[in-house]
């Protein structure tokens, strides 16, 4: 299995009057994985579609391993995809589905065969072999749709949504374990999700998706601490965004003032004045001492930490505190004040 790199070179796709992805670049590097993350209709399936030649690009050209391929169909390119459906043949047995691709492509039966079981011992099904999908759990499920695409051996693997139909312990496993198979095997991958926490779990970058066209692109971390306006930084996790005054300190720090609070943070080339801060929630920290004067208008408890909406000088403020034990009430009157991690200057959305 030869991994192979990708280039979006200013491709658009348009359905009559609606563009549902404007010149858009990028490149996936042989071997990693990269995420196309975004709400719906912002063109991150789209662009998957167009990888594995199910639509074609109105402009713009598409490479695969240094091959054009932007007028090939699906069956000429070296790709394979694993749908959120995942598009079992109910009828047919594990073993059945798994071969199913190579036994269409001319492959013989016992040589299919023996592809099919060496690859489902990839995945950790060895021995499901005559079950129906009926009888197997959601996650195996996946597990097949996923040998299925891998027994082809593509330069490519795309992913739509693939965790979408699990439940959230099951999603966090899988996550992990597509995550593991790609590192392991070397595969190259393109993952589509509108899900931060996923993306960031299982990505080498991150290519963020907003109204058909690329708001940023980078490593997981990049993104969550230093994000190019208020779209990405609310995306990528949730954030608070407030209006704060920046004084600039020296070459690299500044100095914010949220409210009555002054927090020092890079100030990220902005200039002096009016600027939006995004905070992270669990950088809110809640006390009796001096801060922010702040009062709870709302509080959730969720297992493993508290949830709280704040009434501030500056704003409504989301946080989320692991201080299950003391938890605060309704009405309870606080003081706000900011860890170093998690408050960040953003420039203004374009």
């Amino acid at each position: 299995m030869k991994a192979a790199s990708i280039e979006f070179r200013e491709v658009t796709k348009r359905y009559g009057d609606v563009v549902a992805v404007n010149a858009v670049t990028f490149t996936v590097a042989a071997g990693t994985l990269v995420t196309l993350l975004g709400p719906s209709g912002c063109g991150k399936t789209t662009i998957l579609r167009m990888v594995a030649g199910l639509e074609l690009p109105t402009s713009g050209r598409i490479v695969i391993g240094g091959e054009d391929v932007t007028e090939r169909s699906a069956a000429e390119r070296d790709v394979s995809m694993v749908f959120q459906s995942y598009a079992l043949f109910p009828h047919m047995s594990v073993l059945e589905n798994v071969r199913y691709g190579l036994v269409v492509s001319g492959t013989p039966k016992a040589r299919a065969d023996e592809r099919a079981r060496a690859t489902l011992a990839t995945v950790g099904l060895t021995g499901y072999d005559a079950r129906l999908p009926s009888e197997l759990s959601g996650g195996q499920q996946q597990r097949v749709a996923v040998a299925r695409a891998l027994v082809l051996e593509p330069s490519v693997l795309l992913f739509d949504e693939p965790l979408s139909n699990l439940d959230a312990r099951l999603r966090r496993q899988m996550r992990d374990e597509i995550r593991e198979l790609q590192q392991r095997l070397g595969l190259t991958v393109v993952y589509v999700t509108h899900d931060q926490s996923e993306a960031m779990a299982v990505s080498d970058r991150i290519i963020v998706m907003d109204r058909a066209v690329i708001a940023q692109e980078g490593a997981p971390r990049d993104l969550y601490e230093a994000p190019r306006g208020g779209f990405v930084a609310g995306f990528m996790g949730d954030a608070n965004r407030v209006r704060a005054t920046l004084r600039r300190v020296d070459a690299t720090t500044g100095e914010v003032r949220i409210g009555t609070l002054a927090v020092r943070i890079p100030h990220r080339g902005l200039p002096d004045g009016e600027v939006d801060v995004a905070i992270r929630p669990e950088a809110i920290r809640l006390g009796g001492g001096d801060g922010l004067a702040a009062s709870v208008r709302k509080a959730a408890y969720l297992g493993g930490s508290m949830e709280y909406t704040l009434d501030t000088a500056a704003g409504e403020l989301f946080a989320v505190s692991n201080a299950v034990e003391t938890p605060l009430a309704p009405g309870a009157r606080v003081t706000v004040t900011f860890a170093a991690h998690g408050v960040v200057a953003v420039p203004p959305d374009a």
